[in-house]
């Protein structure tokens, strides 16, 4: 079994959350502790899986995509994992999750416009083995994904 993160590891991650592109140095220097406590933490951090690197924070209705759409499909048994990679091939395609319930995945997609947004839900049902599909436009996101309330939590709960 894993274990948890500790409060240093959450101060960390909160502190590279807010400035990503801060050094090692600096971040010891922030959290007060020695620059290879920080950087074996980042290493182990890094091969347990929790910390998958730096990408930027990318908005992307500011990109051109201004809708998004969450679509359930339904795929014949045993399909997914050939489903899974059709769908990844549509760069519209953000995100799938296998799920439990009403269908089998689940899948953030994004398009420019109501045109374009009918295209690529047009490229997904073309997916062999789609069987059914139910799709919902987002109208907002009061609540973005987030790792902040996770990391404060845990930062607190060790002091």
């Amino acid at each position: 079994m894993e274990e948890a993160l500790d409060a240093l590891d959450a101060r960390l991650l909160l502190l590279l959350t807010d400035v990503p592109r801060l050094g090692v140095l600096e971040c010891a220097r922030r959290l007060g502790v020695a620059r290879g406590t920080v950087q074996a933490r980042l290493d182990r951090l890094t091969e347990r899986g929790i910390l998958d690197g730096f990408p930027p924070a990318l908005d992307l209705a500011a990109m051109g995509y201004g809708l998004t759409a969450f679509a359930v499909l339904e795929i014949a048994q045993g399909r997914r994992a050939e489903v899974a990679e059709a769908l990844a091939a549509i760069d519209e395609v953000c995100e799938v999750h296998a799920t439990t319930g009403q269908g089998d995945l689940f899948v953030r997609m994004v398009a420019r416009s109501n045109d374009d947004l009918q295209r690529v839900i047009d490229e997904v049902v073309g997916v062999p083995d789609v069987r059914r599909t139910s799709t919902s436009i987002a109208l907002s996101t009061p609540v973005p994904p987030r790792v902040r309330p996770l990391l404060e939590r845990t930062a607190q709960d060790s002091n």
